[in-house]
């Protein structure tokens, strides 16, 4: 998620250079084929070009309002783990009884297994799909030079070994949904706890709520995850976009050249302008349509794991607490 209050333009710029580049090349052509050698056929009206514009406006907004609505979805996806888990953390302390002497051992094995569970869940969220883009476009690849993804630096069994016992580890390990096995263990633990006496039957069921609460939020992610924006409303969005940033340079031509011959090179900035707007409008829907790749502006998921980390581990009272991320260029992952 980029926390600054613009986009600095030294990595916009960049960003977006290669379509300043394609339209200069689209609108020098015909400028170069109607001074040069006398094609005026090159230059066409304005109507034909206002249809296709018109259509494709109309369904870029589209595409960019239904990709914005999937990424304020996973925002508040993740805003509920944030709420759910810091309930799970008030009545693990509150209502599970154990014995004195164990120095809060249960206490700390369940909430440890739920910060296993938020470890094992935002690894699975990073990991690729063949319709994500971040590690296959040549643009987002140069804009992770800014920003790195810890999951993709580090590894999930290493990371999950401090917070499970050895036979956990080992179980969940060899279990291809990793995080839906955590809250199972969890629900067995509740169970066994309620039959030994440590968990009231109430209390019981009210845990397990919670724990259904964090099974839909999970759903609702890998839904968000696993399923791509249609890829019909991707590939027309993308089509008419290209077509219409072909046909700009032709439109401004017959208008500039009415002007006289000598105005048809007016055609390749505004032609440039007009493109690269577009062009970046339907990169933009592109960026944001998956909100777990891996880009600049996806969720932060691996933030708000810590802040939920950290707010578990000061339930139990530890010290040795990690600290906050922090943003990195105004990006926080």
């Amino acid at each position: 998620m980029n926390t600054g209050k613009y986009y600095s333009l030294s990595h916009f710029i960049p960003w977006s250079r290669r379509f300043i580049y394609f339209m200069l090349i689209v609108s020098s052509i015909p400028c170069l084929l109607y001074y040069f050698l006398d094609f005026t056929w090159v230059a066409i009206p304005w109507v034909p070009i206002a249809l296709v514009g018109t259509a494709a406006a109309f369904i870029t907004g589209f595409r960019n309002t239904q990709t914005y609505n999937r990424a304020w979805e996973s925002r508040q996806i993740w805003g509920g783990i944030v709420n759910s888990s810091r309930t799970w953390g008030v009545m693990v302390t509150s209502f599970v009884r154990q014995d004195p002497t164990t120095e809060g051992a249960l206490h700390k094995q369940m909430i440890y297994r739920h910060i296993a569970w938020l470890t094992a869940l935002r690894f699975q969220m990073r990991e690729s799909r063949p319709w994500e883009n971040v590690k296959n476009k040549a643009i987002y690849i140069e804009y992770r030079q800014y920003y790195k993804i810890p999951e993709w630096e580090s590894d999930m069994a290493i990371e999950l070994s401090p917070l499970l016992a050895d036979d956990e580890l080992k179980n969940i390990l060899s279990k291809s949904n990793k995080a839906t096995q955590l809250i199972k263990l969890q629900s067995a633990e509740l169970r066994k706890l309620n039959e030994e006496g440590h968990l009231v039957d109430y209390n019981y069921v009210e845990m397990e709520r919670v724990l259904k609460d964090l099974y839909d939020l999970q759903g609702r992610s890998e839904r968000i995850k696993n399923y791509p924006y249609p890829r019909q409303f991707v590939s027309v969005s993308f089509y008419f976009i290209y077509l219409l940033a072909l046909l700009l340079p032709l439109g401004f031509l017959s208008e500039f050249s009415k002007m006289g011959k000598g105005h048809i090179w007016l055609t390749i900035p505004c032609s440039v302008i007009v493109g690269w707007m577009f062009l970046v409008l339907e990169s933009i829907g592109e960026a944001t349509e998956n909100p777990f790749e891996g880009n600049a502006n996806d969720t932060p998921i691996t933030s708000m794991s810590r802040t939920i980390e950290i707010d578990l581990r000061e339930m139990l009272n530890e010290q040795d607490i990690p600290p906050p991320l922090t943003a990195v260029n105004n990006i926080l992952m």
